[in-house]
């Protein structure tokens, strides 16, 4: 049950945050977010937030193997779900596959944005602008290549929170030595 990808999106259209877990070329990348920015920025609130979408490009399968990608890097147009939810003035929008289920995707989007809630105290768009690369840490410890990684929310505030005393440890090291 990948998610293909992660894209946090204003209610300006502006994408403020992108994560990509299959390998695709810009111009693909940017019709994607061009889609579905439409796709998700057009719908009513009260709508449902799972929508098909028939126009991502997502890596073949070897035919003797379906669990092995092919060698020739081919790329094949792939009948797609986007999984979407408003938090306050961000839209989260995740892209999985049409046999996925939704409500897991929607599960780990929530998870996402609980986990952000709790690092920054109440998140916002500003946070995230200002200080994406910790946006990036915490989804990063929560998926990797599309999958659940960590499903302990402890387990992964603690992660933060040790990246955080090695960024200061760094910050005091750079410090000590500028003033020898």
């Amino acid at each position: 049950m990948p998610v293909h990808y992660l894209i946090l999106l204003s209610r300006q259209g502006k994408v403020r945050l992108a994560k990509w877990f299959t390998t695709l070329s810009p111009k693909e990348k940017a019709k994607i977010i061009k889609d579905v920015t439409q796709l998700v920025l057009s719908r009513r609130t009260r709508m449902c937030n799972f929508l098909e979408y028939k126009g991502g490009y997502f890596p073949r399968t070897n035919p003797l193997s379906p669990t092995r990608p092919r060698t020739d890097r081919s790329l094949f147009l792939l009948d797609s779900k986007v999984v979407y939810r408003r938090y306050a003035s961000l839209f989260f929008i995740a892209g999985c596959a049409s046999t996925d289920n939704e409500l897991i995707t929607l599960e780990i989007v929530h998870r996402y944005v609980e986990q952000m809630d709790k690092y920054y105290g109440n998140v916002c768009e500003l946070d995230i602008i200002f200080n994406f690369q910790k946006a990036y840490f915490i989804l990063d410890e929560l998926l990797i290549a599309g999958e659940m990684q960590e499903t302990s929310k402890k387990n992964v505030l603690r992660c933060i929170s040790q990246q955080d005393s090695l960024e200061d440890m760094e910050v005091e090291d750079d410090v000590v030595t500028k003033i020898m």
